[in-house]
Protein backbone atom coordinates (compact mmCIF):
# COMPACT_ATOMS: atom_id res chain seq x y z
CA UNK A 1 0.00 0.00 0.00
CA UNK A 2 2.88 2.14 0.98
CA UNK A 3 4.56 1.41 -2.69
CA UNK A 4 1.32 1.86 -3.92
CA UNK A 5 0.73 5.51 -2.64
CA UNK A 6 4.13 6.59 -3.57
CA UNK A 7 4.08 6.44 -6.79
CA UNK A 8 1.08 7.90 -7.23
CA UNK A 9 2.16 10.58 -5.45
CA UNK A 10 5.24 10.81 -7.41
CA UNK A 11 3.57 10.88 -10.62
CA UNK A 12 1.27 13.67 -9.34
CA UNK A 13 4.04 15.64 -8.20
CA UNK A 14 5.85 15.43 -11.43
CA UNK A 15 2.49 16.69 -13.30
CA UNK A 16 2.37 19.51 -11.11
CA UNK A 17 5.82 20.53 -11.04
CA UNK A 18 5.64 20.77 -14.70
CA UNK A 19 2.05 22.10 -15.04
CA UNK A 20 3.37 25.54 -14.26
CA UNK A 21 4.27 26.35 -18.08
CA UNK A 22 1.46 23.54 -19.51
CA UNK A 23 -1.00 24.81 -21.85
CA UNK A 24 -4.85 24.02 -21.29
CA UNK A 25 -7.75 22.79 -23.90
CA UNK A 26 -8.38 26.70 -24.38
CA UNK A 27 -4.77 27.48 -25.65
CA UNK A 28 -5.12 23.90 -27.67
CA UNK A 29 -7.81 25.35 -29.24
CA UNK A 30 -6.84 29.09 -29.58
CA UNK A 31 -3.54 27.21 -31.68
CA UNK A 32 -6.08 24.75 -33.85
CA UNK A 33 -7.73 28.18 -35.17
CA UNK A 34 -4.55 28.92 -37.16
CA UNK A 35 -3.19 25.18 -37.67
CA UNK A 36 -6.02 22.58 -38.00
CA UNK A 37 -6.26 22.02 -41.34
CA UNK A 38 -10.04 20.48 -41.05
CA UNK A 39 -10.88 23.91 -39.33
CA UNK A 40 -8.77 26.03 -42.18
CA UNK A 41 -10.26 23.45 -45.05
CA UNK A 42 -14.24 24.78 -43.51
CA UNK A 43 -13.06 28.32 -43.58
CA UNK A 44 -11.98 27.83 -47.84
CA UNK A 45 -15.53 25.90 -48.13
CA UNK A 46 -17.57 28.24 -46.58
CA UNK A 47 -16.27 31.04 -48.73
CA UNK A 48 -16.46 28.90 -52.00
CA UNK A 49 -20.60 27.99 -50.76
CA UNK A 50 -20.99 31.74 -50.68
CA UNK A 51 -20.34 32.39 -54.08
CA UNK A 52 -23.34 30.46 -54.74
CA UNK A 53 -25.80 33.78 -53.63
CA UNK A 54 -23.88 35.68 -56.46
CA UNK A 55 -24.12 32.75 -58.91
CA UNK A 56 -28.27 32.15 -58.85
CA UNK A 57 -28.48 36.07 -58.47
CA UNK A 58 -26.63 36.62 -61.84
CA UNK A 59 -29.95 35.01 -63.73
CA UNK A 60 -31.78 37.28 -62.74
CA UNK A 61 -29.62 40.39 -63.57
CA UNK A 62 -29.12 42.34 -66.87
CA UNK A 63 -26.44 40.50 -69.79
CA UNK A 64 -24.66 42.75 -71.39
CA UNK A 65 -22.05 41.74 -74.20
CA UNK A 66 -19.99 43.01 -77.42
CA UNK A 67 -19.15 41.28 -80.39
CA UNK A 68 -16.77 42.46 -82.96
CA UNK A 69 -15.40 40.92 -85.96
CA UNK A 70 -13.32 42.00 -89.24
CA UNK A 71 -12.00 40.10 -91.88
CA UNK A 72 -10.36 40.10 -95.29
CA UNK A 73 -12.47 38.80 -98.24
CA UNK A 74 -11.69 37.23 -101.36
CA UNK A 75 -15.13 36.53 -103.80
CA UNK A 76 -16.42 35.84 -107.06
CA UNK A 77 -19.90 37.46 -108.08
CA UNK A 78 -21.77 35.68 -110.77
CA UNK A 79 -24.74 38.01 -112.51
CA UNK A 80 -27.39 35.50 -114.04
CA UNK A 81 -29.88 37.74 -114.55
CA UNK A 82 -31.07 38.12 -118.44
CA UNK A 83 -30.23 42.07 -119.19
CA UNK A 84 -26.75 41.72 -117.01
CA UNK A 85 -24.12 38.06 -117.32
CA UNK A 86 -20.84 37.84 -116.21
CA UNK A 87 -18.87 37.86 -113.03
CA UNK A 88 -16.68 40.38 -111.12
CA UNK A 89 -13.92 39.28 -108.38
CA UNK A 90 -13.91 41.19 -105.10
CA UNK A 91 -11.51 41.92 -102.83
CA UNK A 92 -12.69 43.55 -99.83
CA UNK A 93 -12.53 44.71 -96.17
CA UNK A 94 -16.24 43.42 -93.95
CA UNK A 95 -16.46 44.89 -90.01
CA UNK A 96 -19.32 43.99 -87.76
CA UNK A 97 -20.17 45.14 -84.39
CA UNK A 98 -22.74 44.59 -81.90
CA UNK A 99 -23.74 45.68 -78.45
CA UNK A 100 -26.39 43.33 -76.72
CA UNK A 101 -28.22 44.17 -73.94
CA UNK A 102 -30.59 41.12 -72.41
CA UNK A 103 -32.96 41.68 -69.08
CA UNK A 104 -34.73 38.67 -68.07
CA UNK A 105 -38.75 39.29 -67.58
CA UNK A 106 -40.09 35.41 -66.94
CA UNK A 107 -37.71 32.82 -66.27
CA UNK A 108 -38.16 30.45 -63.84
CA UNK A 109 -35.46 28.46 -64.55
CA UNK A 110 -32.72 31.51 -63.47
CA UNK A 111 -35.25 32.33 -60.42
CA UNK A 112 -35.08 28.43 -59.59
CA UNK A 113 -31.32 29.00 -59.95
CA UNK A 114 -31.12 31.94 -57.45
CA UNK A 115 -33.18 30.61 -54.90
CA UNK A 116 -30.70 27.28 -55.19
CA UNK A 117 -27.92 29.14 -55.02
CA UNK A 118 -28.98 31.32 -51.44
CA UNK A 119 -29.79 27.80 -50.28
CA UNK A 120 -26.66 26.37 -51.03
CA UNK A 121 -24.99 29.74 -49.45
CA UNK A 122 -26.95 28.86 -46.45
CA UNK A 123 -25.62 25.61 -46.43
CA UNK A 124 -22.40 26.14 -46.21
CA UNK A 125 -22.79 28.40 -43.33
CA UNK A 126 -24.61 26.01 -41.48
CA UNK A 127 -21.27 23.54 -42.41
CA UNK A 128 -19.20 26.02 -41.60
CA UNK A 129 -20.99 26.75 -37.80
CA UNK A 130 -20.86 23.00 -37.55
CA UNK A 131 -17.06 22.50 -37.84
CA UNK A 132 -16.84 25.38 -35.87
CA UNK A 133 -18.36 23.67 -32.99
CA UNK A 134 -17.07 20.23 -34.09
CA UNK A 135 -13.03 21.77 -33.19
CA UNK A 136 -14.10 22.87 -29.90
CA UNK A 137 -14.67 18.58 -29.36
CA UNK A 138 -11.84 17.21 -31.24
CA UNK A 139 -9.95 19.48 -28.60
CA UNK A 140 -11.44 18.29 -25.65
CA UNK A 141 -11.79 15.07 -27.06
CA UNK A 142 -7.91 14.90 -27.72
CA UNK A 143 -6.95 16.54 -24.49
CA UNK A 144 -8.61 14.69 -22.27
CA UNK A 145 -7.29 11.58 -23.74
CA UNK A 146 -3.99 11.64 -23.53
CA UNK A 147 -4.94 12.80 -20.15
CA UNK A 148 -6.30 9.61 -19.03
CA UNK A 149 -3.49 7.41 -21.33
CA UNK A 150 -1.23 9.66 -18.83
CA UNK A 151 -3.09 8.54 -15.69
CA UNK A 152 -3.45 5.26 -17.01
CA UNK A 153 0.26 4.85 -17.26
CA UNK A 154 0.61 6.13 -13.54
CA UNK A 155 -1.54 4.01 -12.32
CA UNK A 156 -0.10 1.07 -14.20
CA UNK A 157 3.59 2.15 -12.83
CA UNK A 158 1.67 2.41 -9.16
CA UNK A 159 0.18 -1.13 -9.20
CA UNK A 160 3.60 -2.81 -10.94
CA UNK A 161 5.36 -1.16 -7.56
CA UNK A 162 3.14 -2.92 -5.26
CA UNK A 163 2.93 -6.00 -6.93
CA UNK A 164 6.56 -6.33 -7.80
CA UNK A 165 6.87 -5.62 -3.53
CA UNK A 166 4.23 -8.26 -3.07
CA UNK A 167 5.79 -10.86 -5.51
CA UNK A 168 9.57 -10.06 -3.28
CA UNK A 169 6.90 -10.92 0.21
CA UNK A 170 6.16 -13.83 -1.43
CA UNK A 171 9.53 -15.02 -2.43
CA UNK A 172 10.95 -14.49 1.05
CA UNK A 173 7.83 -16.17 2.87
CA UNK A 174 8.08 -19.17 0.37
CA UNK A 175 11.81 -19.59 1.19
CA UNK A 176 11.00 -19.24 4.91
CA UNK A 177 8.33 -22.03 4.61
CA UNK A 178 5.42 -19.60 5.30
CA UNK A 179 4.51 -19.38 1.87
CA UNK A 180 3.09 -21.14 -1.19
CA UNK A 181 4.54 -20.93 -4.82
CA UNK A 182 1.21 -19.96 -5.85
CA UNK A 183 1.27 -16.70 -4.36
CA UNK A 184 4.31 -16.32 -5.92
CA UNK A 185 3.02 -16.82 -9.62
CA UNK A 186 -0.23 -14.89 -8.72
CA UNK A 187 1.67 -11.65 -7.99
CA UNK A 188 4.04 -12.50 -11.31
CA UNK A 189 0.76 -12.81 -13.55
CA UNK A 190 -0.63 -9.20 -12.14
CA UNK A 191 2.25 -7.54 -12.45
CA UNK A 192 2.86 -8.57 -16.06
CA UNK A 193 -1.12 -8.11 -16.74
CA UNK A 194 -0.08 -4.24 -14.80
CA UNK A 195 2.57 -4.29 -17.01
CA UNK A 196 0.64 -4.74 -20.49
CA UNK A 197 -1.74 -2.16 -19.52
CA UNK A 198 1.06 0.10 -18.86
CA UNK A 199 2.11 -0.80 -22.79
CA UNK A 200 -1.29 -0.37 -23.97
CA UNK A 201 -1.66 3.02 -22.14
CA UNK A 202 1.93 4.23 -23.62
CA UNK A 203 0.39 3.50 -27.23
CA UNK A 204 -2.91 5.68 -26.45
CA UNK A 205 -0.81 7.97 -24.85
CA UNK A 206 1.36 8.36 -27.79
CA UNK A 207 -1.62 8.49 -30.79
CA UNK A 208 -3.55 10.86 -28.25
CA UNK A 209 -0.10 13.40 -28.46
CA UNK A 210 -0.31 13.03 -32.30
CA UNK A 211 -3.74 13.59 -32.61
CA UNK A 212 -3.46 17.06 -30.57
CA UNK A 213 -0.36 17.40 -32.85
CA UNK A 214 -1.92 17.35 -36.11
CA UNK A 215 -4.84 20.07 -34.44
CA UNK A 216 -2.17 22.76 -33.82
CA UNK A 217 0.19 21.81 -36.57
CA UNK A 218 2.99 19.86 -34.96
CA UNK A 219 4.12 16.36 -35.48
CA UNK A 220 3.20 15.92 -31.64
CA UNK A 221 2.55 17.46 -28.35
CA UNK A 222 4.75 16.65 -25.04
CA UNK A 223 2.35 15.58 -22.19
CA UNK A 224 4.23 18.02 -19.83
CA UNK A 225 2.93 20.46 -22.27
CA UNK A 226 -0.98 19.86 -20.70
CA UNK A 227 -2.10 20.62 -18.12
CA UNK A 228 -3.49 17.97 -15.95
CA UNK A 229 -6.48 17.84 -14.03
CA UNK A 230 -7.64 19.56 -10.81
CA UNK A 231 -9.72 16.54 -9.09
CA UNK A 232 -11.62 19.24 -6.99
CA UNK A 233 -12.61 20.77 -10.26
CA UNK A 234 -16.36 22.84 -9.58
CA UNK A 235 -19.32 20.33 -11.11
CA UNK A 236 -21.13 22.70 -13.85
CA UNK A 237 -24.73 22.73 -13.70
CA UNK A 238 -27.78 22.30 -16.64
CA UNK A 239 -28.84 25.15 -17.90
CA UNK A 240 -31.87 24.38 -18.89
CA UNK A 241 -32.27 21.74 -16.56
CA UNK A 242 -35.53 19.79 -18.64
CA UNK A 243 -34.24 17.45 -21.65
CA UNK A 244 -37.21 18.82 -23.51
CA UNK A 245 -35.82 22.08 -23.59
CA UNK A 246 -32.62 20.42 -24.41
CA UNK A 247 -34.22 18.92 -27.33
CA UNK A 248 -36.00 22.17 -28.56
CA UNK A 249 -32.71 23.91 -28.27
CA UNK A 250 -30.87 21.10 -30.92
CA UNK A 251 -33.99 21.16 -32.89
CA UNK A 252 -33.63 25.22 -33.75
CA UNK A 253 -29.88 25.06 -33.25
CA UNK A 254 -27.77 22.10 -34.25
CA UNK A 255 -25.94 22.88 -37.14
CA UNK A 256 -25.99 19.42 -38.36
CA UNK A 257 -29.72 19.37 -38.48
CA UNK A 258 -29.63 23.04 -39.48
CA UNK A 259 -27.37 22.23 -42.91
CA UNK A 260 -29.62 18.90 -43.99
CA UNK A 261 -32.35 21.48 -44.15
CA UNK A 262 -30.69 23.74 -46.02
CA UNK A 263 -29.70 21.11 -48.47
CA UNK A 264 -33.53 19.66 -48.53
CA UNK A 265 -34.39 23.47 -49.76
CA UNK A 266 -31.75 23.04 -52.61
CA UNK A 267 -33.24 19.84 -53.67
CA UNK A 268 -36.64 21.15 -53.56
CA UNK A 269 -35.46 24.56 -55.70
CA UNK A 270 -32.93 21.78 -58.47
CA UNK A 271 -36.60 20.32 -59.01
CA UNK A 272 -37.91 23.67 -59.85
CA UNK A 273 -34.71 24.74 -61.93
CA UNK A 274 -35.83 21.31 -64.06
CA UNK A 275 -39.35 21.50 -64.33
CA UNK A 276 -38.73 25.19 -65.54
CA UNK A 277 -37.55 23.45 -68.70
CA UNK A 278 -41.41 23.25 -69.80
CA UNK A 279 -42.21 26.81 -69.10
CA UNK A 280 -41.72 29.38 -71.36
CA UNK A 281 -39.05 32.73 -70.88
CA UNK A 282 -39.71 36.10 -71.80
CA UNK A 283 -36.89 38.56 -71.88
CA UNK A 284 -36.40 42.43 -73.05
CA UNK A 285 -33.22 43.20 -75.51
CA UNK A 286 -31.95 46.21 -76.93
CA UNK A 287 -28.89 45.86 -79.25
CA UNK A 288 -27.11 48.50 -81.11
CA UNK A 289 -25.18 47.38 -84.59
CA UNK A 290 -22.65 48.44 -86.95
CA UNK A 291 -21.97 46.21 -90.04
CA UNK A 292 -19.92 47.36 -93.49
CA UNK A 293 -20.06 44.45 -96.33
CA UNK A 294 -20.55 41.62 -93.86
CA UNK A 295 -22.02 39.36 -96.63
CA UNK A 296 -22.31 39.37 -100.64
CA UNK A 297 -25.70 41.75 -100.25
CA UNK A 298 -24.35 44.48 -98.44
CA UNK A 299 -21.01 44.44 -100.53
CA UNK A 300 -19.87 48.41 -100.20
CA UNK A 301 -22.73 49.23 -97.82
CA UNK A 302 -22.82 50.14 -94.11
CA UNK A 303 -25.20 49.81 -91.74
CA UNK A 304 -26.06 51.27 -88.29
CA UNK A 305 -28.81 49.84 -86.50
CA UNK A 306 -30.59 49.99 -83.39
CA UNK A 307 -33.23 47.69 -81.84
CA UNK A 308 -35.83 47.49 -78.95
CA UNK A 309 -37.70 44.22 -78.29
CA UNK A 310 -39.12 41.26 -76.71
CA UNK A 311 -38.07 37.98 -77.04
CA UNK A 312 -40.39 34.52 -76.32
CA UNK A 313 -38.67 31.27 -76.23
CA UNK A 314 -41.27 28.48 -76.31
CA UNK A 315 -40.08 24.89 -75.61
CA UNK A 316 -41.81 22.19 -77.45
CA UNK A 317 -39.98 18.85 -77.41
CA UNK A 318 -36.44 17.84 -75.66
CA UNK A 319 -36.45 14.12 -76.10
CA UNK A 320 -38.08 13.68 -72.92
CA UNK A 321 -34.68 15.27 -71.42
CA UNK A 322 -36.78 18.04 -69.34
CA UNK A 323 -39.29 15.09 -67.35
CA UNK A 324 -36.39 12.50 -67.03
CA UNK A 325 -34.34 15.04 -65.17
CA UNK A 326 -37.32 16.54 -63.06
CA UNK A 327 -37.86 13.05 -61.88
CA UNK A 328 -34.68 12.36 -60.96
CA UNK A 329 -34.06 15.20 -58.89
CA UNK A 330 -37.44 14.20 -57.25
CA UNK A 331 -35.80 11.46 -55.97
CA UNK A 332 -32.59 13.67 -55.10
CA UNK A 333 -35.75 15.27 -52.90
CA UNK A 334 -37.28 12.30 -51.61
CA UNK A 335 -33.50 10.86 -50.15
CA UNK A 336 -32.68 14.41 -48.64
CA UNK A 337 -36.18 14.50 -46.57
CA UNK A 338 -35.14 11.29 -44.97
CA UNK A 339 -31.52 11.74 -44.57
CA UNK A 340 -32.95 14.56 -42.53
CA UNK A 341 -35.03 12.82 -40.66
CA UNK A 342 -32.17 10.17 -39.80
CA UNK A 343 -30.18 12.90 -38.29
CA UNK A 344 -32.57 14.25 -36.82
CA UNK A 345 -33.20 11.02 -34.60
CA UNK A 346 -29.32 10.35 -34.35
CA UNK A 347 -29.13 13.90 -32.78
CA UNK A 348 -31.65 13.47 -30.68
CA UNK A 349 -29.98 10.29 -29.60
CA UNK A 350 -26.78 11.61 -28.55
CA UNK A 351 -27.91 14.38 -27.17
CA UNK A 352 -30.38 12.20 -24.77
CA UNK A 353 -26.75 10.30 -23.99
CA UNK A 354 -24.33 13.46 -23.38
CA UNK A 355 -27.73 14.87 -20.84
CA UNK A 356 -27.83 11.70 -19.06
CA UNK A 357 -24.09 11.83 -18.86
CA UNK A 358 -23.91 15.00 -17.21
CA UNK A 359 -27.23 14.74 -15.18
CA UNK A 360 -25.60 11.23 -13.85
CA UNK A 361 -21.83 12.66 -14.10
CA UNK A 362 -22.17 14.16 -10.53
CA UNK A 363 -23.73 11.14 -9.01
CA UNK A 364 -21.23 8.58 -10.71
CA UNK A 365 -18.35 11.05 -9.73
CA UNK A 366 -19.14 10.79 -5.97
CA UNK A 367 -19.96 7.61 -6.27
CA UNK A 368 -15.97 6.57 -7.37
CA UNK A 369 -15.02 8.81 -4.69
CA UNK A 370 -16.43 6.67 -2.18
CA UNK A 371 -15.37 3.61 -3.61
CA UNK A 372 -11.90 4.71 -3.74
CA UNK A 373 -11.77 5.89 -0.32
CA UNK A 374 -12.99 2.29 0.60
CA UNK A 375 -10.84 0.57 -2.00
CA UNK A 376 -7.97 2.49 0.16
CA UNK A 377 -8.76 1.23 2.81
CA UNK A 378 -9.48 -2.08 1.99
CA UNK A 379 -5.98 -2.66 0.81
CA UNK A 380 -4.81 -1.40 4.31
CA UNK A 381 -6.88 -3.60 6.31
CA UNK A 382 -6.40 -6.77 4.22
CA UNK A 383 -2.95 -6.23 4.44
CA UNK A 384 -3.29 -6.42 8.62
CA UNK A 385 -5.62 -8.80 7.86
CA UNK A 386 -2.97 -11.54 6.16
CA UNK A 387 -0.57 -10.58 8.90
CA UNK A 388 -2.88 -11.95 11.63
CA UNK A 389 -3.61 -14.77 9.76
CA UNK A 390 -7.45 -13.72 8.63
CA UNK A 391 -6.82 -13.50 4.38
CA UNK A 392 -4.34 -14.85 2.27
CA UNK A 393 -2.15 -12.72 -0.16
CA UNK A 394 -4.56 -13.21 -2.56
CA UNK A 395 -6.91 -11.29 -0.47
CA UNK A 396 -4.07 -8.55 -0.81
CA UNK A 397 -3.50 -9.24 -4.86
CA UNK A 398 -7.47 -8.68 -5.11
CA UNK A 399 -7.50 -5.41 -2.95
CA UNK A 400 -4.73 -3.77 -4.99
CA UNK A 401 -6.45 -4.37 -8.61
CA UNK A 402 -9.59 -3.04 -7.25
CA UNK A 403 -7.36 0.18 -5.97
CA UNK A 404 -6.23 0.38 -9.57
CA UNK A 405 -9.58 -0.52 -11.24
CA UNK A 406 -11.13 2.22 -9.10
CA UNK A 407 -8.90 4.63 -9.96
CA UNK A 408 -8.75 4.34 -13.34
CA UNK A 409 -12.87 4.09 -13.42
CA UNK A 410 -12.77 7.43 -11.00
CA UNK A 411 -10.11 8.95 -14.05
CA UNK A 412 -12.46 8.46 -16.55
CA UNK A 413 -15.70 9.39 -15.12
CA UNK A 414 -14.09 12.90 -14.73
CA UNK A 415 -12.99 13.01 -18.53
CA UNK A 416 -15.99 11.63 -19.19
CA UNK A 417 -18.22 14.58 -17.40
CA UNK A 418 -16.13 16.95 -18.85
CA UNK A 419 -16.46 15.72 -22.09
CA UNK A 420 -20.37 14.86 -22.09
CA UNK A 421 -20.73 18.37 -20.79
CA UNK A 422 -18.94 19.98 -23.86
CA UNK A 423 -20.80 17.51 -26.65
CA UNK A 424 -24.30 18.37 -24.88
CA UNK A 425 -24.13 21.86 -25.94
CA UNK A 426 -22.68 20.86 -29.30
CA UNK A 427 -25.76 18.42 -30.17
CA UNK A 428 -27.68 21.50 -28.95
CA UNK A 429 -26.27 23.78 -31.24
CA UNK A 430 -25.08 26.23 -28.57
CA UNK A 431 -21.21 25.42 -28.14
CA UNK A 432 -19.62 28.63 -28.27
CA UNK A 433 -15.82 29.61 -27.29
CA UNK A 434 -16.66 30.31 -23.67
CA UNK A 435 -18.08 27.12 -22.86
CA UNK A 436 -14.68 25.62 -23.52
CA UNK A 437 -12.96 28.24 -21.71
CA UNK A 438 -15.39 27.57 -18.28
CA UNK A 439 -13.98 23.86 -18.73
CA UNK A 440 -10.71 25.22 -18.88
CA UNK A 441 -10.51 26.46 -15.23
CA UNK A 442 -10.78 22.75 -14.62
CA UNK A 443 -6.91 21.95 -15.41
CA UNK A 444 -4.35 23.11 -13.41
CA UNK A 445 -1.50 25.69 -14.35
Amino acid sequence: MKCLMTGLMTTFALGVATAAQAMGPFQVYEQALRKDPQFLGAIQAREAGQENRAIGRAGLLPNISYNYNKGRNDSKATYLGEGRRGSEDRRYDSYGSSFILQQPLFDYEAYASYRKGVAQALYADEAFRGKSQELLVRVMSSYTQALFAQDQIGISVASKQAYRQQFRQNEQLFQQGEGTRTDILEAQARFELADADEIQARDDLDASLRELGALTGEPAVRIDELAPLNDGFALFGLEPTSYQAWQELALANNPELASQRQALEVAHYEVERNRAGHLPRVSAFATSRRMESDSGNTYNQRYDTNTVGIEVSVPIFAGGAVSASTRQASRNLQQAEYELEGQTRETLIELRRQYNACVSGVARLKAYQRALTSAQALVVSTQQSVLGGERVNLDVLNAEQQLATTRRDLAQARYDYLLAWIKLHYYAGTLREEHLARVDEAFLR
